[in-house]
Protein backbone atom coordinates (compact mmCIF):
# COMPACT_ATOMS: atom_id res chain seq x y z
CA UNK A 1 0.00 0.00 0.00
CA UNK A 2 1.47 3.01 -1.04
CA UNK A 3 2.06 6.03 1.68
CA UNK A 4 -0.29 9.28 2.20
CA UNK A 5 1.26 11.45 -0.32
CA UNK A 6 2.35 11.45 -3.96
CA UNK A 7 4.54 13.71 -6.05
CA UNK A 8 2.83 15.22 -9.67
CA UNK A 9 4.54 17.46 -11.61
CA UNK A 10 6.27 19.38 -8.71
CA UNK A 11 2.94 19.26 -6.29
CA UNK A 12 2.70 17.28 -3.41
CA UNK A 13 -0.90 15.81 -3.26
CA UNK A 14 -2.70 13.32 -1.70
CA UNK A 15 -2.82 10.24 -3.29
CA UNK A 16 -6.42 10.09 -3.51
CA UNK A 17 -6.62 12.82 -5.31
CA UNK A 18 -7.24 12.50 -8.96
CA UNK A 19 -4.59 14.43 -11.09
CA UNK A 20 -4.33 12.52 -13.84
CA UNK A 21 -5.67 13.13 -17.21
CA UNK A 22 -7.56 10.66 -20.25
CA UNK A 23 -6.33 12.37 -22.82
CA UNK A 24 -2.66 11.37 -21.69
CA UNK A 25 -1.56 9.00 -24.00
CA UNK A 26 1.30 7.48 -22.42
CA UNK A 27 -1.13 6.38 -19.21
CA UNK A 28 -3.52 4.28 -21.21
CA UNK A 29 -0.62 2.88 -23.87
CA UNK A 30 2.09 2.03 -21.10
CA UNK A 31 3.82 4.95 -22.88
CA UNK A 32 6.49 5.79 -20.40
CA UNK A 33 9.81 4.83 -17.94
CA UNK A 34 9.90 4.35 -14.27
CA UNK A 35 12.46 3.15 -11.54
CA UNK A 36 12.26 1.51 -7.73
CA UNK A 37 14.72 3.22 -5.44
CA UNK A 38 15.72 2.15 -2.15
CA UNK A 39 15.29 5.00 0.72
CA UNK A 40 17.47 4.36 3.29
CA UNK A 41 18.26 7.09 5.84
CA UNK A 42 16.79 9.64 3.88
CA UNK A 43 18.99 9.01 1.45
CA UNK A 44 17.95 8.02 -2.33
CA UNK A 45 20.70 5.19 -2.38
CA UNK A 46 22.91 5.00 -5.59
CA UNK A 47 20.20 7.56 -7.45
CA UNK A 48 22.92 8.58 -9.93
CA UNK A 49 22.49 5.28 -11.56
CA UNK A 50 18.55 4.92 -11.24
CA UNK A 51 18.75 8.32 -13.18
CA UNK A 52 21.16 6.88 -15.75
CA UNK A 53 18.96 4.49 -16.79
CA UNK A 54 15.55 6.18 -16.45
CA UNK A 55 17.42 8.62 -18.84
CA UNK A 56 18.60 6.41 -21.40
CA UNK A 57 15.40 4.61 -21.42
CA UNK A 58 13.31 7.61 -21.58
CA UNK A 59 15.65 8.50 -25.17
CA UNK A 60 15.28 5.20 -26.46
CA UNK A 61 11.33 5.28 -26.58
CA UNK A 62 11.06 8.88 -26.90
CA UNK A 63 9.93 10.01 -23.75
CA UNK A 64 10.19 13.82 -22.95
CA UNK A 65 12.72 13.98 -19.27
CA UNK A 66 13.78 17.15 -18.86
CA UNK A 67 15.49 17.22 -15.16
CA UNK A 68 19.37 16.75 -14.56
CA UNK A 69 20.22 13.75 -11.43
CA UNK A 70 20.40 17.11 -8.99
CA UNK A 71 16.80 18.39 -10.44
CA UNK A 72 15.40 15.21 -10.08
CA UNK A 73 16.59 14.02 -7.12
CA UNK A 74 15.21 16.98 -5.33
CA UNK A 75 11.87 16.94 -6.31
CA UNK A 76 11.58 13.06 -5.30
CA UNK A 77 13.24 13.86 -1.83
CA UNK A 78 10.53 16.35 -1.57
CA UNK A 79 7.77 13.07 -1.59
CA UNK A 80 9.91 11.06 1.20
CA UNK A 81 9.80 14.18 3.74
CA UNK A 82 6.40 14.44 3.11
CA UNK A 83 5.31 10.80 3.93
CA UNK A 84 8.12 10.94 6.76
CA UNK A 85 9.53 7.30 4.55
CA UNK A 86 12.70 7.62 5.61
CA UNK A 87 13.83 3.83 5.08
CA UNK A 88 11.17 2.46 2.20
CA UNK A 89 10.62 2.28 -1.26
CA UNK A 90 10.03 5.01 -3.87
CA UNK A 91 8.00 4.39 -7.20
CA UNK A 92 9.03 7.59 -9.52
CA UNK A 93 7.34 7.33 -13.35
CA UNK A 94 7.68 9.35 -15.80
CA UNK A 95 4.44 9.37 -18.59
CA UNK A 96 4.52 10.68 -21.87
CA UNK A 97 1.38 13.06 -22.58
CA UNK A 98 0.90 13.07 -26.21
CA UNK A 99 1.88 11.54 -29.53
CA UNK A 100 -1.36 9.67 -30.66
CA UNK A 101 -5.01 10.30 -31.82
CA UNK A 102 -5.83 9.73 -28.30
CA UNK A 103 -3.95 12.64 -26.64
CA UNK A 104 -6.21 15.05 -25.16
CA UNK A 105 -6.17 18.96 -24.79
CA UNK A 106 -4.76 20.66 -20.62
CA UNK A 107 -1.30 18.75 -20.55
CA UNK A 108 1.07 21.73 -19.27
CA UNK A 109 3.83 19.62 -20.49
CA UNK A 110 4.80 17.13 -22.52
CA UNK A 111 5.61 14.69 -19.60
CA UNK A 112 4.44 14.02 -16.45
CA UNK A 113 6.41 13.05 -13.62
CA UNK A 114 4.60 11.01 -10.65
CA UNK A 115 5.83 9.60 -7.84
CA UNK A 116 5.09 7.61 -4.37
CA UNK A 117 6.48 6.01 -1.36
CA UNK A 118 5.90 2.62 0.32
CA UNK A 119 6.82 -0.18 2.67
CA UNK A 120 9.42 -2.13 1.67
CA UNK A 121 8.48 -5.41 0.86
CA UNK A 122 9.16 -8.71 3.22
CA UNK A 123 10.43 -11.23 0.77
CA UNK A 124 11.31 -14.10 3.45
CA UNK A 125 15.03 -15.52 3.70
CA UNK A 126 14.79 -17.52 0.27
CA UNK A 127 13.19 -17.92 -2.99
CA UNK A 128 11.28 -20.30 -4.98
CA UNK A 129 10.82 -19.71 -8.83
CA UNK A 130 9.50 -21.35 -11.43
CA UNK A 131 10.37 -21.01 -15.32
CA UNK A 132 8.86 -19.08 -18.08
CA UNK A 133 9.98 -20.52 -21.62
CA UNK A 134 10.43 -17.17 -24.27
CA UNK A 135 9.65 -14.42 -21.73
CA UNK A 136 12.21 -12.58 -23.20
CA UNK A 137 12.91 -11.26 -26.86
CA UNK A 138 16.31 -10.65 -26.17
CA UNK A 139 16.97 -9.33 -30.30
CA UNK A 140 14.29 -6.61 -29.54
CA UNK A 141 15.31 -3.23 -29.93
CA UNK A 142 13.62 -2.58 -26.68
CA UNK A 143 15.06 -5.51 -24.48
CA UNK A 144 15.93 -4.14 -21.00
CA UNK A 145 14.46 -0.92 -21.28
CA UNK A 146 12.29 -0.34 -18.11
CA UNK A 147 8.98 0.75 -19.67
CA UNK A 148 5.72 1.48 -17.82
CA UNK A 149 4.50 -1.34 -20.16
CA UNK A 150 4.75 -3.89 -17.67
CA UNK A 151 1.67 -6.16 -17.21
CA UNK A 152 2.97 -9.22 -18.81
CA UNK A 153 5.29 -9.11 -15.81
CA UNK A 154 2.94 -8.51 -13.12
CA UNK A 155 0.46 -11.64 -14.96
CA UNK A 156 4.11 -14.05 -14.45
CA UNK A 157 4.57 -13.27 -10.99
CA UNK A 158 0.69 -13.70 -10.20
CA UNK A 159 1.00 -16.52 -11.63
CA UNK A 160 3.96 -17.74 -9.83
CA UNK A 161 2.47 -16.92 -6.48
CA UNK A 162 -1.11 -18.94 -7.42
CA UNK A 163 1.74 -21.69 -7.92
CA UNK A 164 2.98 -21.22 -4.55
CA UNK A 165 6.34 -19.97 -5.65
CA UNK A 166 7.37 -16.07 -4.85
CA UNK A 167 9.18 -15.45 -9.11
CA UNK A 168 9.90 -17.17 -12.23
CA UNK A 169 13.13 -17.20 -14.39
CA UNK A 170 12.38 -16.14 -17.69
CA UNK A 171 14.16 -17.65 -20.84
CA UNK A 172 14.64 -15.50 -23.81
CA UNK A 173 14.28 -16.81 -27.42
CA UNK A 174 17.10 -19.39 -27.53
CA UNK A 175 16.45 -21.31 -24.27
CA UNK A 176 18.93 -18.79 -22.34
CA UNK A 177 18.26 -17.52 -18.60
CA UNK A 178 17.47 -13.88 -18.96
CA UNK A 179 16.22 -12.27 -15.85
CA UNK A 180 13.53 -12.73 -13.55
CA UNK A 181 9.93 -10.21 -13.32
CA UNK A 182 11.83 -8.08 -11.26
CA UNK A 183 15.11 -9.54 -10.45
CA UNK A 184 18.15 -10.24 -12.51
CA UNK A 185 19.64 -14.00 -11.49
CA UNK A 186 23.23 -14.93 -10.42
CA UNK A 187 24.38 -18.42 -10.50
CA UNK A 188 27.62 -19.03 -8.05
CA UNK A 189 30.42 -21.61 -9.05
CA UNK A 190 33.37 -21.89 -6.31
CA UNK A 191 34.52 -18.14 -5.80
CA UNK A 192 32.73 -16.83 -8.57
CA UNK A 193 29.12 -15.04 -9.29
CA UNK A 194 27.65 -15.25 -13.11
CA UNK A 195 24.83 -13.28 -14.05
CA UNK A 196 23.51 -12.83 -17.90
CA UNK A 197 24.89 -10.59 -19.76
CA UNK A 198 22.72 -7.83 -21.59
CA UNK A 199 22.21 -8.98 -24.62
CA UNK A 200 20.63 -12.43 -22.60
CA UNK A 201 17.27 -9.17 -22.94
CA UNK A 202 17.73 -8.97 -19.39
CA UNK A 203 17.51 -5.49 -17.65
CA UNK A 204 20.47 -3.85 -16.28
CA UNK A 205 19.59 -4.01 -12.90
CA UNK A 206 21.31 -1.34 -10.29
CA UNK A 207 22.31 -4.16 -7.51
CA UNK A 208 23.39 -5.94 -10.41
CA UNK A 209 25.60 -3.27 -11.78
CA UNK A 210 26.65 -1.79 -8.31
CA UNK A 211 28.45 -6.11 -7.96
CA UNK A 212 29.87 -5.99 -11.49
CA UNK A 213 31.54 -2.43 -11.17
CA UNK A 214 31.90 -1.50 -7.45
CA UNK A 215 31.28 -3.79 -4.55
CA UNK A 216 34.24 -6.04 -4.12
CA UNK A 217 35.07 -9.45 -1.49
CA UNK A 218 38.54 -10.34 -1.62
CA UNK A 219 38.71 -13.72 -3.87
CA UNK A 220 35.04 -13.36 -4.90
CA UNK A 221 34.92 -12.70 -9.22
CA UNK A 222 31.59 -11.39 -10.08
CA UNK A 223 31.39 -11.41 -13.83
CA UNK A 224 28.93 -11.98 -16.80
CA UNK A 225 28.12 -15.24 -18.79
CA UNK A 226 25.82 -17.33 -20.45
CA UNK A 227 23.36 -19.20 -18.51
CA UNK A 228 21.28 -22.09 -19.28
CA UNK A 229 19.30 -24.29 -17.08
CA UNK A 230 21.88 -26.85 -16.84
CA UNK A 231 24.14 -24.20 -15.73
CA UNK A 232 21.71 -23.34 -13.30
CA UNK A 233 21.66 -27.23 -11.71
CA UNK A 234 25.38 -27.14 -11.80
CA UNK A 235 25.85 -24.23 -9.88
CA UNK A 236 26.85 -24.42 -6.30
CA UNK A 237 24.26 -22.01 -5.61
CA UNK A 238 21.54 -19.24 -6.99
CA UNK A 239 20.41 -15.76 -5.88
CA UNK A 240 18.62 -12.75 -7.03
CA UNK A 241 19.27 -9.01 -7.25
CA UNK A 242 17.03 -6.23 -7.05
CA UNK A 243 16.78 -2.75 -5.42
CA UNK A 244 14.16 -3.94 -2.87
CA UNK A 245 15.60 -7.67 -2.44
CA UNK A 246 19.31 -6.85 -2.27
CA UNK A 247 21.10 -10.11 -2.85
CA UNK A 248 18.05 -13.02 -2.00
CA UNK A 249 19.19 -16.85 -1.79
CA UNK A 250 17.00 -19.37 -4.24
CA UNK A 251 16.16 -22.39 -2.53
CA UNK A 252 14.30 -23.93 -5.50
CA UNK A 253 14.09 -23.94 -9.14
CA UNK A 254 11.00 -25.54 -10.49
CA UNK A 255 11.83 -28.87 -12.17
CA UNK A 256 15.19 -28.55 -10.99
CA UNK A 257 17.39 -29.95 -8.82
CA UNK A 258 19.78 -26.76 -8.03
CA UNK A 259 22.65 -26.58 -4.80
CA UNK A 260 21.90 -24.34 -1.92
CA UNK A 261 25.38 -22.92 -0.83
CA UNK A 262 25.18 -19.74 0.13
CA UNK A 263 28.51 -18.55 1.31
CA UNK A 264 29.84 -16.63 -1.58
CA UNK A 265 25.97 -14.94 -1.73
CA UNK A 266 26.30 -13.89 1.83
CA UNK A 267 29.97 -12.52 1.47
CA UNK A 268 28.43 -10.39 -1.11
CA UNK A 269 25.78 -9.35 0.96
CA UNK A 270 27.66 -8.60 3.49
CA UNK A 271 29.89 -6.04 1.31
CA UNK A 272 27.14 -5.01 -0.39
CA UNK A 273 25.21 -3.77 2.36
CA UNK A 274 28.64 -1.74 3.77
CA UNK A 275 28.74 -0.24 0.54
CA UNK A 276 25.14 1.27 0.83
CA UNK A 277 25.72 2.36 4.15
CA UNK A 278 29.37 3.82 3.70
CA UNK A 279 26.96 5.78 0.22
CA UNK A 280 23.92 7.02 2.42
CA UNK A 281 26.53 8.23 5.16
CA UNK A 282 28.57 9.83 2.61
CA UNK A 283 25.08 11.97 0.99
CA UNK A 284 23.90 12.95 4.19
CA UNK A 285 27.17 14.22 5.27
CA UNK A 286 27.08 15.82 1.69
CA UNK A 287 23.55 17.23 2.16
CA UNK A 288 23.59 18.52 5.71
CA UNK A 289 27.14 20.17 4.66
CA UNK A 290 24.83 22.22 1.75
CA UNK A 291 22.04 23.69 4.10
Amino acid sequence: MIHPNVLHNGHIRASEELCLRTGQAGLFTGWGVFSTVKVAGGVLFAFERHWARMRKDADLLRVPFPWSVEELRGELLRVVEANGAADAALRVLVVRNGGTMWSGPGAASESDLVAFTAARSQWGESARLGLVPNARHAASQFAGSKTTSWAMNLVWYEEAHLRGLDEVVLLNERGEVSECTSANVFAVFGNEAVTPPLDSGCLPGITRELLLETVRVPGITVKEGRLGLEDLERADGVFITSTTRDLLPVREIEGLAIGEDRKTRDALQEAFLAYQEDYCAQAAAGRSAGQ
